[in-house]
């Protein structure tokens, strides 16, 4: 990704993409996807836990607050910050020691509580388009 909008015509592109990012990534890094419900952001998620070599099945954790991923080259920790309230809510959960758990960090809704993310951060937007969906890195 050289940081320009992609479209991504389907959602094995998408899915592709979110591989194609799992190749440069390591350890520490913490990934923010932006962008409004079914815009690609779980589908994203699990390109990039199967690119770094994980076989769990990935989904949304919209519900259980953070899914964790083991299996691959580094551990995937994922975030949804859709339902949190605060950002007290998400440190509660243990934010910051999954900070410093050597994994990849991946969160939805990170616009939320950006205050939260650590310098570094990189940032991605997913917004559908039609019958595809358009990724930009925004930061």
């Amino acid at each position: 990704m050289n940081g320009s909008d992609e479209y991504l015509p389907h959602t094995d592109a998408t899915i592709a993409a979110g591989k194609s990012l799992a190749a440069v990534l390591g350890a520490g890094e913490v990934i923010a996807l932006s962008g409004g419900l079914g815009a690609g952001k779980t589908h994203f998620t699990k390109g990039l836990v199967a690119g770094l070599g994980g076989t769990e099945e990935v989904t949304s954790p919209t519900f259980t607050l953070v899914h964790e991923y083991h299996s691959g080259r580094l551990p995937v920790f994922h975030f949804d910050f859709y339902r949190m309230e605060s950002e007290a809510e998400v440190t509660g959960i243990g934010w910051d020691e999954y900070l410093d758990a050597g994994g990849v960090c991946v969160v939805e809704w990170a616009d939320r509580f950006p205050a939260l993310l650590p310098a570094g951060t990189q940032w991605w937007a997913l917004e559908a388009e039609g019958a595809g969906r358009r990724l930009r890195r925004i930061r």
